[in-house]
């Protein structure tokens, strides 16, 4: 069922008159018919939400995309169907209720993540930290190499590729890079304090 369909919602206790005309003239597209069917509506489309989310911040929201709806949809109204009032509550509480479902949604699955991921033992939790500490001493002492020797050891180390391969991909000789990589590895070496 769309949100254009009339559904009532609770009683239609008196509607303003006049929506009906200003709801015809909304959907064909005007602004001051608009402005009056929202100051006629938003207060018992706030009331409604509210009702249903119980927060004054998602109400306000829910609120403005109904009456968007509303604007948006004005041409679809089918007064057989039911009053404007009742029109436009059942748009604002489907509204709302989608609201409460997604945020339901979202809390299940915070908490279908939060039972799933593993709980880490001290050991594991030093581990990482040393492992990042590491990391970030390797990180500086890359930042000490030149250019050429910085992207030589990172692509045959980090990437995997061959000294020909390197060679190709940062367009020098293959001595050089042979050279460059040598002498990047040693100042790598006496940066991080490896015993040879």
């Amino acid at each position: 069922m769309g949100a254009c369909d009339q559904l009532p919602v609770g009683e239609d206790r008196g509607s303003p008159p006049g929506l009906e005309e200003s709801l015809e003239a909304v959907g064909k597209g005007d602004r001051g018919a608009f402005e009056r069917l929202y100051e006629a509506l938003a207060p018992r489309v706030y009331g409604l939400v509210l009702r249903v989310l119980r927060d004054r911040a998602h109400t306000e929201e829910v609120t403005q995309e109904v009456l968007v709806e509303v604007w948006r949809s004005a041409s679809r109204y089918e007064p057989g169907k039911g009053s404007v009032m009742a029109w436009v509550l059942t748009i604002a509480h489907r509204r709302a209720i989608d609201r409460v479902r997604s945020a339901q949604a979202g809390t299940d699955r915070e908490e279908r993540a939060a039972r799933l991921e593993p709980h880490r033992s001290f050991d594991e939790v030093s581990e990482l930290v040393v492992g990042r500490l590491e990391g970030e001493r390797l990180r500086r002492c890359l930042e000490n190499l030149t250019e050429l020797q910085r992207e030589s050891v990172t692509f045959a180390y980090y990437g995997g590729y061959s000294y020909r391969e390197v060679a190709e991909l940062v367009k020098a000789p293959l001595g050089t890079v042979k050279t460059r990589m040598r002498d990047g590895l040693i100042r790598l070496r006496d940066c991080l304090g490896v015993d040879r």
